[in-house]
């Protein structure tokens, strides 16, 4: 009697292994979408789980949802899960009929095509959709946007570069639509700047356009709140003067060569958004300003200066004079 016993204790410590292994998570990283058709049973979802990779055992899935009293409330729709989640997790997000949120930080200075490939490289979405998007959807409710006869802008960036506001989005990965998001980033824009600053823009002698324009440039030549709104002012003298601006970062937009060296032959470049050789403003902004870069083209800071630039340190330095300028080159830069 007592060897049936320790028999059956046995017996009953290799069933729970065998079951807590089997409610483990197999590992690994990737998203992966799963559709729950309304009325599925708990044993079809387990299966469709099972086939995706995401669960070990259908059995022990199903006892684990009996035992805890889920098996009635298993949601219909589309969920994201990952091969790390266990079934606890897993059930927990199929109860609640919810998909967990991931953040989406766009940062100051990223273009849209940094933000397609952000999107891609979570998971939302394939490589290109935001590009894709860009050229395809309709976004003609936001009126600020340029024209869509607007000629000049750069393909890739279209009328919205410069205009999805950069900031931290929480999103849904079971819901994601790149139309949509690219509608959340246009809305902020529009809140925080459009409707936020509409007096200091209407008071400013430039449209929305030159604003976010200028602003984008100030946002790639400057390191520091403080530098912004005096290199702003350099660039808005130098426009008025009929001189090139000189902002290497649009050469590099144009290129694609976001850190590579730049070359005289790129500094050669036909477009107009070579401010080397084309005098005025792009025809577009080349990245996302912050509010900061957006304040400084508004309210820009008078100075005696007409040049700068960065040495290795990345330490601002002025001049007056293109002589000066050139010596301040063979100081910090040779």
């Amino acid at each position: 009697m007592k060897k049936l016993i320790l028999l059956v204790i046995g017996l009953c410590i290799v069933v729970y292994a065998w079951y807590l292994h089997e409610l483990s998570p197999f590992g690994g990283t990737g998203a992966i979408r799963v559709k729950v058709s309304q009325g599925m049973s708990v044993g079809q979802v387990g299966a469709l789980l099972h086939e995706k990779g995401l669960i070990r055992s259908l059995p022990a899935f199903k006892l684990y949802m009996k035992l805890n009293g889920a098996e009635a409330g298993v949601q219909a729709g589309t969920f994201i899960f990952r091969p790390n989640m266990s079934v606890e997790e897993i059930a927990n997000v199929l109860r609640l009929g919810k998909s967990e949120e991931i953040s989406l930080t766009i940062p100051e200075g990223w273009t849209v095509t940094d933000i397609d490939a952000l999107i891609a490289s979570k998971g939302l979405a394939d490589s290109g959709a935001v590009l894709d998007c860009l050229r395809r959807c309709d976004f003609s409710t936001f009126d600020f946007l340029p024209s869509a006869a607007s000629k000049g802008l750069a393909l890739r960036g279209g009328r919205l570069e410069g205009y999805l506001f950069p900031e931290t989005y929480f999103v849904n990965e079971a819901e994601f639509v790149p139309k949509f998001f690219l509608e959340r980033l246009l809305g902020t824009f529009r809140a925080r700047v459009v409707q936020e600053h509409k007096d200091e823009i209407a008071a400013s002698g430039h449209s929305l356009h030159e604003i976010i324009t200028m602003a984008s440039l100030v946002e790639a030549e400057t390191r520091t709140d403080v530098e912004r709104p005096v290199v702003a002012g350099i660039l808005w003298k130098r426009l008025e003067a009929g001189m090139p601006l000189g902002v290497d970062a649009s050469v590099r937009y144009i290129l694609e060569k976001p850190t590579e060296p730049i070359t005289q032959s790129d500094l050669e470049t036909k477009s107009p958004y070579n401010t080397r050789k084309v005098k005025g403003l792009p025809p577009g902004p080349i990245a996302s300003p912050g509010i900061s870069s957006i304040l400084a083209a508004l309210k820009s800071q008078e100075s005696p200066y007409w040049y700068y630039l960065h040495d290795g340190k990345g330490i601002i330095h002025y001049a007056t004079t293109n002589e000066e300028h050139n010596e301040n080159r063979r100081r910090y830069l040779q």
